[in-house]
């Protein structure tokens, strides 16, 4: 159950948007940011909230690449796949980030530090290869960088 002074945080966005369906992702988000990702209790919270029924929000959370239907590690690393982070060989950069991390794309490492996501463009395709790590952005990514950010993020 959702703390009751954020409910009427959300309750507050829900009502300033202009359609429920507007305010659907920010209160995913927010949710999703409490319970560490979307469950099933916070999509009945959420479907309560804008007038929705469960099912309803399930597709939208399914349709979005950032939220998360199951639990994910402490960091969610995205590896961008579009196009331009493919022409800069992307997808040596998952391989080399399976290898250590030693888990497939979806997956979480073992110490529950981890979870790796392929997604499409992140908007840096200009500095492809990209990735993020916990929300941070990198461009022009090379293997050598991923060992020194996941140490990096490890020691916190």
């Amino acid at each position: 159950m959702i703390p009751e002074q954020l409910k009427i945080a959300l309750q507050g966005r829900v009502a300033a948007a202009i359609t429920t369906r507007e305010a659907a992702v920010d209160v995913m988000k927010e949710l999703q940011s409490h319970y560490g990702w979307l469950t099933d209790e916070a999509v009945g919270e959420a479907a309560e909230l804008l007038g929705l029924s469960p099912l309803q929000v399930d597709e939208l959370a399914t349709f979005y690449e950032m939220i998360y239907r199951r639990p994910v590690g402490r960091k969610v690393i995205h590896v961008c796949d579009s196009i331009s982070c493919w022409c800069a060989c992307c997808d040596d950069l998952m391989a080399h980030l399976k290898a250590r991390l030693g888990v497939e794309a979806g997956g979480t490492s073992a110490d529950g530090m981890f979870t790796l996501i392929p997604c499409c463009c992140m908007g840096m395709c200009g500095d492809s290869p990209a990735m993020s790590v916990g929300g941070a952005l990198y461009g022009n990514v090379t293997p050598e960088m991923v060992d020194r950010i996941l140490e990096r993020e490890r020691r916190g």
